[in-house]
């Protein structure tokens, strides 16, 4: 399998696709992404045992979420038992993804440690009070600034990597080289994919949330609480649709036209 590599313009259309997608469940969709995060949370209760698991299971989650998109955009009904449709399809695979992803990230927030001594690697694996003076000798940021850019290729790789595996029965090592110079060969498309998300995930409700400051200035914390939560409700189920679409571009799609 050979990736297209798309016009800069695309970025956009992943989104808006997304959002295409949304509009033709607008109930099943939220409903499958608010029940894997309850899901997710309930399993992250257990102290460590809780993180291993469920980041095993991502990428089998992942699946199950794009198995869900693709029905949608063929016009196939949905079920709640769509949620663990990605267990059965490559799942050695699959859970071989996931624990690569463990390590790899783990070694990540190790070398991210020689910033700040583990503060970070403390919050994001057992959620441990990150010491103020991280944050105000700058040793923190400088922790998360480490980590975000060793972070990007690995999201590169992972990008695809599940759907690769579950849908076309690659190996975890020939999903993840696919993935990989999938995006980099697409990066302006994910350039501007990443501002589109950014416009409408933090422009958009900023303004929205400002608009209701203004016209409701003494009832505006319970409608923006309200505005907050059918924005979640709409953001959320788009951008996991328009990782699909994103796949259905790079890898099926022939169409490389902007």
């Amino acid at each position: 399998m050979q990736a297209l590599t798309l016009p800069a313009a695309r970025g956009w259309r992943w989104l808006t696709g997304g959002f295409g997608i949304l509009r033709r469940n607008q109930l099943m969709l939220p409903f499958l992404i608010v029940s894997y995060w309850m899901l997710m949370a309930l399993v992250n209760v257990i102290p460590w045992l809780g993180t291993i698991a469920s980041t095993l299971c991502i990428p089998a989650f992942s699946v199950s979420l794009m198995n869900a998109c693709r029905l949608i955009e063929r016009g196939q009904p949905l079920a709640p038992q769509i949620l663990f449709s990605g267990f059965q399809s490559n799942l050695r695979s699959l859970l071989t993804l996931g624990a690569i992803y463990l390590v790899a990230t783990s070694g990540i927030l190790a070398l991210s440690a020689l910033a700040d001594g583990g503060e970070l690697m403390r919050l994001m694996l057992i959620g441990e009070k990150y010491d103020e003076k991280s944050v105000a000798d700058g040793s923190l940021l400088s922790a998360l600034q480490i980590a975000l850019a060793l972070l990007c290729p690995l999201i590169m790789a992972y990008w695809y990597a599940p759907l690769l595996a579950a849908w076309h029965g690659f190996s975890p090592a020939k999903a993840l080289f696919f993935s990989f110079f999938a995006c980099a060969r697409n990066w302006r498309a994910f350039l501007v994919y990443a501002l589109a998300i950014v416009c409408v995930a933090a422009l958009i409700p900023g303004l929205l949330l400002g608009l209701l400051a203004v016209l409701l200035p003494e009832g505006s914390g319970l409608f923006a609480v309200m505005a907050m939560v059918l924005i979640i409700l709409v953001l959320a189920p788009t951008l996991f649709a328009s990782f699909y679409v994103s796949y259905r571009d790079v890898f099926v799609s022939t169409d490389v036209d902007a």
